[in-house]
């Protein structure tokens, strides 16, 4: 079980400020979560593979492929400004 100084403590290495109620509710809480970590390291679990889902998700991403992209005057033809060939923009640096 975890106890009360224990929750105080990580609540001062976490930066928080717990009320009494608080600290009382979340030693409650936290001594629940442990017990029921407890009661799962007691299943056994021999035979059964390691998996990072529990439901098989297929890949959402799309093949990559190679393809054309804007030739720089059509990118440059929705800039507010070019020159030379590049965005033109405001000095922000005095010179």
């Amino acid at each position: 079980m975890i106890g009360l100084d224990t929750v105080k403590q990580v609540a001062h290495l976490s930066r928080l400020e717990l009320t009494a109620d608080e600290e009382l509710r979340f030693t409650e809480q936290l001594g629940a979560i442990l017990a029921h970590v407890e009661a799962l390291q007691s299943v056994s679990t021999q035979g059964v593979a390691p998996t990072h889902h529990p439901l098989p998700l297929p890949n959402v991403l799309r093949p990559d492929a190679a393809r054309d992209s804007l030739t720089r005057e059509d990118v440059l033809a929705g800039a507010p400004a070019a020159e030379q060939g590049m965005f033109r923009v405001p000095r922000i640096l005095a010179e």
